[in-house]
């Protein structure tokens, strides 16, 4: 008999000694009764300071360093991910033994949304109802003692349950759903007439080799439907738009393709490992967003040997050349390792657009050239520990000579570090505004000539670099409350913003952040896009396209994932999303410069038509 096994009859018996009625709530009322003491324990605190610290260092050393979340990652154990706080003063439910023949599928019970634990257990229920599934915050779930023949697949939805007991019932099988709970310590099956297989997977091996095959032989749900457009152009200005010649536009995509490295088990015990192989994931990235066929793609978490093997290789036949950077560590690596470091792809339609330079911000590099951080602890202890980066291209259209600055970036993800993004984002602002003045003093190219003799209208000129069209895409790790979002979309941040949680950053923290580039977001606000990014415990917009309003307007934006499919999937990937975030996608009108014309410029006859 293995350990596992003896753990589950304990708690068999544990559970079956639970018939009465409330029998949980009695026993926790009775721990709680206040007891006399006849000694009073006296402990060093200096002791009990030493362990708090200890315990610290080891949860930080535990934590892995994984690029596309907000959240703290899934440890296989322990899962200490659950950040929920309830605002309730209780958090337990006990309605175990009281014949309870049935709950109706509108009970205010399925309201309870902060419980963690909730006992059903020796009533006289039938079934369960799925709404049962809106109790995400469930650690533990006892349902034992109730003769059911089945459980809703739904289940599989509490992805923090920890607990989940069965046992005593008529259970002949189980739904295919529960294979998402990755956390579950104990499944409770004793008690039931379970086939066979499933109950030797419990018996021979432990809960998770059950979970795990539940989890790999559970069909993939249904498709979603497409993802809508979002037209924000009326019919008249679409129109005008289309019987303009001189109208230009730009369409952009911003996607974290999730690298090969980071989509493990651990981080996604959720997903099915078919699904969560790079040679099924890679080909649903590529045909996604070739499928856009977008005339700028900005892509993060690229690795090295993916971005030389598979997408230059297959994009650059779809008309796309690209600008590529791996994170600074892959240039102290050996080439086997440095082909798995990920970064920054910028590709662009060939056809359309002349890459004039490209830079790669190093964060890093670029603060330790800042005068004002060199007396920074701060910097040296949290900044130049990370290596992130952003990549930078300035492209030229082949047809107008209009200018562009496209930006993608991939800033730190932890949480408890919105200090760091922030001066990373900082950085990389300062030096597009650095690259974009001096793109701005370049002469403009001549006017092209064209098959019928003339030449095309002079290209613009820029008196500054604010004025050169500019997009800035990335993987920010941070939503639409974020200093980052603040600092991008007004220009400004205060010195003492809580972002900077204290930390010293030389003229951040003493005069404010501040760029001269008017950007907005295209997508507005988190009503507009309430997810960039869906695990089974986050969800939220951290990825973002920022623009230059003064010189772009959004025409129309990809929309959001259907809402329905989004409550039968507990998170990405899957099997239709790659990756744990999805792709957004603009699509912008470039506004003529001011001093324009108001009216086409007059054609000239070409050199050789005068000859």
């Amino acid at each position: 008999m293995t350990q596992h096994w003896q753990q589950q009859l304990l708690k068999y018996d544990m559970v079956r000694s639970s018939r009465s009625p409330f029998h949980r709530a009695r026993q926790s009322a009775l721990a709680a009764r206040p007891t006399a003491k006849s000694a009073i324990a006296i402990t060093d605190p200096n002791r009990v300071k030493a362990h708090e610290d200890t315990k610290e260092k080891e949860e930080e050393a535990h934590a892995e360093n994984h690029p596309s979340s907000t959240v703290a990652p899934i440890a296989p154990a322990p899962r200490q991910t659950t950040t929920y706080r309830s605002e309730n003063s209780w958090i337990s439910l006990d309605m175990g033994g009281i014949l309870l023949k049935n709950i109706p599928r509108t009970s205010a019970l399925f309201t309870f949304n902060f419980l963690q634990s909730l006992f059903l257990n020796h009533n006289q229920l039938s079934s369960i109802p799925p709404e049962i599934a809106s109790l995400r915050q469930l650690e533990l779930l006892d349902i034992s003692g109730n003769g059911l023949l089945s459980i809703p697949p739904e289940l599989g939805m509490l992805t923090n349950l920890k607990e989940l007991y069965l046992f005593d019932n008529l259970l002949q099988t189980l739904p295919p759903e529960l294979g998402t709970l990755h956390q579950l310590d104990t499944i409770g099956i004793e008690g039931n007439p379970l086939e066979a297989y499933l109950k030797n997977l419990v018996q021979n091996g432990n809960t998770k080799a059950l979970i795990t095959h539940l989890r790999d032989s559970c069909p993939a749900p249904a498709p979603p439907p497409e993802r809508m457009w979002r037209i924000l152009q009326s019919e008249a200005e679409r129109k005008a738009q289309e019987a303009d010649p001189t109208a230009e536009t730009l369409s952009v995509l911003c996607y974290n393709i999730l690298c090969e490295r980071a989509a493990t088990e651990s981080m996604y015990g959720y997903t099915p490992s078919w699904a969560l192989a790079w040679d099924y994931r890679k080909e649903l990235i590529l045909t996604e967003v070739m499928n856009y066929d977008a005339d700028i793609l900005c892509l993060q978490e690229v690795d090295v040997a993916q971005y030389e093997d598979y997408f230059l290789t297959h994009l650059s036949a779809q008309d796309y050349e690209g600008v590529y950077s791996p994170k600074t560590k892959a240039h102290t690596m050996e080439e086997s390792q440095r082909r798995a470091v990920d970064g920054c792809a910028i590709f662009y339609k060939s056809s359309k657009y002349q890459l004039v330079e490209t830079h790669v911000v190093d964060f890093r590099r670029v603060a330790m050239q800042r005068a004002d951080f060199k007396k920074t602890d701060d910097m040296f202890n949290r900044v130049l520990q990370r290596d992130d980066i952003g990549v930078v291209a300035l492209l030229e259209s082949k047809e107008t000579g209009t200018r562009f600055i496209i930006s993608n970036t991939h800033v730190f993800w932890d949480p408890k570090f919105c200090d760091v993004k922030l001066v990373q984002t900082a950085l990389l602002m300062e030096e597009v505004e650095k690259f974009a003045a001096r793109f701005a003093r370049y002469p403009p190219r001549l006017p092209s000539t064209q098959e019928d003799g003339t030449t095309s209208r002079p290209p613009p000129t820029y008196s500054d670099g604010s004025k050169i069209p500019t997009v800035m895409c990335g993987d920010f790790n941070s939503g639409f409350e974020s200093g980052i979002f603040e600092f991008m979309v007004n220009g400004t941040l205060p010195p003492d913003h809580e972002d900077f949680r204290g930390h010293k950053y030389g003229n951040y923290t003493s005069e404010g952040l501040r760029h001269r580039i008017g950007m907005k977001n295209a997508y507005g606000t988190a009503d507009e896009l309430p997810l960039t990014n869906y695990t089974s415990n986050f969800r939220g917009s951290i990825d973002h396209i920022f623009y230059s309003h003064n010189n772009l307007t959004v025409t129309s934006l990809l929309g959001e994932v259907d809402k329905g499919y989004l409550s039968k999937v507990v998170g990405f990937p899957n099997a239709h999303f790659p990756s744990d975030h999805i792709c957004i996608l603009a699509q912008f009108r470039v506004k003529p410069p001011k001093d324009a014309p108001s009216h086409p410029p007059p054609t000239f006859p070409s050199s050789n038509s005068r000859s």
